[in-house]
């Protein structure tokens, strides 16, 4: 692994807020595009990293290469994380930085945050059905289907479907 993965810093807030929208934006992944009423929450990292614990993966000349948002259930930024879970969102890898691990490894960070915190059996996460990429990670991982728990952040949108892994 030619990466590292940490705590985002002050300074990579905005880079990491433009990486995730970009991300987003040119996988097709917010439905009203440029218009889309989350593209702001996504690029103010620095309101994430006040909320829960956003992650980064960057390249041994200090160049950000992606990111994640990880919570505790309960937390301000868990969605459907409840007690004795927790959640990860936001999960963005640059173009450039794509095929080389990072995303496995930022989902892998967030198992180990899991896996750290007290009373946690179970981490979750909402991902969309066309996120093929993101599937074959989850997979790979060992995470499974929670159809039970599907739900939708707008209503009349697709719903968003969950993933766990019990730990």
């Amino acid at each position: 692994m030619d990466f590292t993965i940490r705590a985002v810093r002050p300074e990579e807030y905005e880079e990491l807020g433009e990486i995730t929208a970009r991300a987003y934006l040119d996988d097709g992944h917010l439905t009203f595009g440029e218009d889309d009423d989350y593209l702001p929450v996504m690029k103010d990292v620095a309101r994430r990293a006040v909320e829960a614990e956003v992650l980064v993966a960057v390249d041994g000349d200090g160049r950000l290469l992606g990111g994640v948002t990880f919570t505790a259930g309960g937390g301000e930024w868990a969605d459907i994380a409840g007690p004795g879970e927790a959640e990860f969102r936001l999960l963005a890898v640059a173009r450039a930085a794509r095929g080389r691990g990072v995303g496995e490894a930022l989902v892998r960070a967030c198992v180990e945050r899991a896996r750290a915190l007290d009373g946690c059996s179970r981490l979750v996460l909402s991902t969309q059905d066309r996120m093929a990429e993101a599937h074959r990670i989850y997979r790979r991982i060992g995470f499974t289907r929670l159809p039970e728990r599907d739900w939708s952040p707008v209503p009349g949108l697709s719903p968003l479907l969950v993933l766990a892994l019990e730990l």
